[in-house]
């Protein structure tokens, strides 16, 4: 049987101190590769504190890295201190996301800027900063969600967003795809993380009787789609959105 081996390989892992993104570098250190944690730099040092946390668990072949992504140049000065430290890049996943939950009659411009800047901008942004230095044969997975084709209450910036994610991945997959980079999505329903429990209790419910598995993902059952997306096993699968729901589609 084929094991996942990425060995000599270098991750850049967007937002991922924690949930989603953790889970992720976790898995992408596990098989072989060099981290890159990056993570937002909030004025009160929580996610400082986590990327650093999630470094020292890794102990070796790892860094963190304060970017946001919704500023290209600190995006381009991480991905040279990736340089610098392990010699290329291979792999960028795209995670780094906010939610900003208000029906459309009363959501603010801001909540909408807010939005629509880290979890579609900073995707395109932190693409262009990484492009170029992305060796041949390297992958990119995005972050998308299953609000990009459910269109759920509330949430007209985070699946505009979302649903920008998934057509952006397509445009890039052909268009990188002379470099053999392939570039896919994956699209989550709910997921046992900080973000997922901040849904309100009530709307949890009415989520969960719709799924036809009858829970919400564990983040390592979202990681481990994008640990395949990231590996040679993959090799000919690009610009697709890979759905991890549960067979949530009602």
């Amino acid at each position: 049987m084929r094991q996942i081996d990425l060995s000599g390989k270098t991750a850049i892992v967007t937002g991922s101190g924690q949930g989603i993104g953790l889970a992720t570098a976790q898995a992408l250190h596990a098989a072989g590769a060099n981290l890159v944690v990056n993570y937002f730099d909030d004025p009160d040092g929580i996610n400082k504190g986590l990327a650093e946390k999630a470094v020292a668990d890794f102990g070796e072949r790892a860094f963190s890295a304060a970017a946001d992504v919704r500023n290209t140049e600190q995006l381009k000065s991480m991905v040279a201190a990736t340089i610098d430290e392990f010699g290329g890049l291979d792999i960028l996943v795209n995670n780094a996301g906010i939610l900003r939950d208000r029906s459309f009659k009363k959501m603010s411009d801001q909540e909408w800027h807010d939005v629509i800047d880290t979890n579609l901008t900073g995707v395109f942004n932190s693409c262009k900063a990484a492009v170029e230095s992305l060796n041949e044969g390297g992958a990119i997975v995005n972050v998308a969600s299953l609000a990009a084709v459910m269109g759920f209450f509330g949430q007209a910036n985070y699946a505009s967003a979302k649903a920008g994610v998934i057509t952006l991945t397509k445009v890039l997959s052909k268009e990188l795809a002379r470099k053999n980079i392939r570039v896919n999505a994956i699209a989550p329903g709910v997921v046992n993380t900080k973000m997922g429990m901040s849904i309100p209790e009530e709307n949890r419910k009415v989520m969960l009787a719709n799924i036809p598995l009858g829970r919400f993902a564990e983040p390592s059952e979202i990681s481990d789609v994008v640990l395949f997306l990231c590996c040679d096993m993959s090799s000919y699968i690009t610009g697709q959105t890979i759905h991890i729901n549960g067979g949530w589609w009602a």
